[in-house]
C-alpha cells in the first residue's frame, strides 16, 4: 500500500522574533536603545496583525477595509450620517478621484446613497444606508469580540494604564507630525 503524504506547505519566511530583530539592529547600529526598539517594534507588529484580523473580519461581511473606513466616517459624522464627498475625502486623507471611485462602488452595493442636496443642487450628499449601518454594526461586534480576546490577559487597571500610555505616545506623534493623520497612499 502506498503512503499518502500531505502536500507540503509553501515555505513561508519566518519573521524573526523581536529579540532577534533587536540584536540584528544593535549589531548594525550600536547606538540603538533596545528598550525603545522593543516597544516600537512590538507596536508595529501588533498594528500589522490587528489590521490583517480586521481586514479578514470585514471581508467576511463582503466589504473592504476601504469601505469600512467610509462607513465609519459617516457614522462618526452623527445622524443623519451624511457628508459631502469632499468632506469624506478630506477626513480620510484621499484624493477626490479616489473618493468618487469608492462612493460609486459603495452606492452600487447599497451601502450608501448619493443624492443632490435639496438646498444646493450643485452639492452632492453621501448618506449611510440601513444596509451600510448594519454592516458597520456587525463589523463592530466582530471587532469587539476580537479586542476583548486580545486584552483578556490584562486586568482592568492594566488596560487603563496601557490606554493612558498609548494616548501619551499618540499625542507626542500628533504634536510632532500634525499632518500625519491622512493616508500617504489610497487604500483602493
Amino acid at each position: 500500500m502506498a503512503e499518502t503524504t500531505e502536500p507540503a506547505e509553501p515555505d513561508v519566511p519566518q519573521e524573526p522574533t523581536l529579540d532577534e530583530q533587536i540584536a540584528a539592529y544593535q549589531r548594525e547600529y550600536r547606538d540603538l536603545d533596545p528598550q525603545v526598539e522593543k516597544v516600537v517594534s512590538a507596536l508595529g507588529r501588533l498594528n500589522r496583525r490587528m489590521n490583517v484580523a480586521y481586514g479578514r473580519q470585514v471581508a467576511a461581511l463582503g466589504i473592504s477595509n476601504a469601505e469600512w473606513e467610509v462607513l465609519k466616517t459617516l457614522l462618526l459624522a452623527g445622524e443623519p450620517y451624511r457628508l459631502g464627498p469632499g468632506e469624506l475625502a478630506k477626513r480620510l486623507g484621499l484624493t477626490p478621484a479616489a473618493m468618487t471611485h469608492r462612493i460609486d462602488r459603495m452606492a452600487g452595493e447599497g451601502l450608501v446613497t448619493r443624492d443632490r442636496d435639496e438646498n444646493n443642487r450643485v452639492r452632492v450628499i453621501v448618506e449611510l444606508t440601513d444596509e451600510g449601518r448594519t454592516k458597520w454594526l456587525e463589523a463592530m461586534r466582530m471587532a469587539s469580540d476580537f479586542e476583548e480576546d486580545l486584552l483578556q490577559d490584562l486586568s482592568a487597571e492594566e488596560r487603563g494604564l496601557l490606554g493612558d500610555m498609548l494616548i501619551r505616545l499618540l499625542r507626542r506623534v500628533e504634536h510632532a507630525q500634525p499632518d500625519a493623520g491622512g493616508r500617504l497612499t489610497d487604500l483602493d
